[in-house]
């Protein structure tokens, strides 16, 4: 079973994405992007999905340190912010996918869905030995898209 991390600040929102999440998944929150690197820290993830703005470290700097520290792992941002060229950028930052806020539970399901798939095809493959870095980010370029 994948291992999920949702991180937001917002009771409501985390509350709503646990619930969702953790009929499929192992299901795991975080309030802030500082206690976010303590449970990545702690242990792996198959997917984090993060929102952008929260008190402290924001979400952006969440997909910084996973894209450095723990390079095979999709981050799906939430964001209120409708902006195609921000969407973009943080797409080229690293992230695997961009929600809009407000979305519907079905669009984050699959979603995470995708990251899960993703990121267990990463796995096979580099046990396997069979893809190499440059195959790996042609796949993760082929997976983003920017979701309203």
């Amino acid at each position: 079973m994948s291992k999920i991390l949702v991180v937001d600040d917002d009771d409501t929102i985390r509350g709503t994405l646990y619930e969702l999440l953790s009929e499929e998944y192992t299901c795991q929150t975080a309030e802030t992007a500082e206690k976010a690197f303590a449970r990545l820290e702690a242990g792996a993830y198959d997917v984090v999905l993060t929102d952008i703005s929260m008190p402290g470290l924001s979400g952006v700097e969440l997909l910084g340190h996973i894209r450095q520290r723990f390079p095979d792992t999709p981050v799906i941002i939430i964001s209120g912010i409708d902006d195609r060229e921000h969407a973009q950028g943080l797409i080229k930052l690293g992230a695997f996918d961009f929600l809009m806020k407000p979305f519907t539970l079905e669009v984050v399901e699959k979603s995470v869905k995708r990251a899960a798939e993703y990121r267990k095809r990463l796995l096979e493959g580099s046990s396997a030995g069979e893809a190499g870095d440059g195959e790996r980010d042609q796949g993760a370029a082929s997976d983003w898209k920017i979701v309203k």
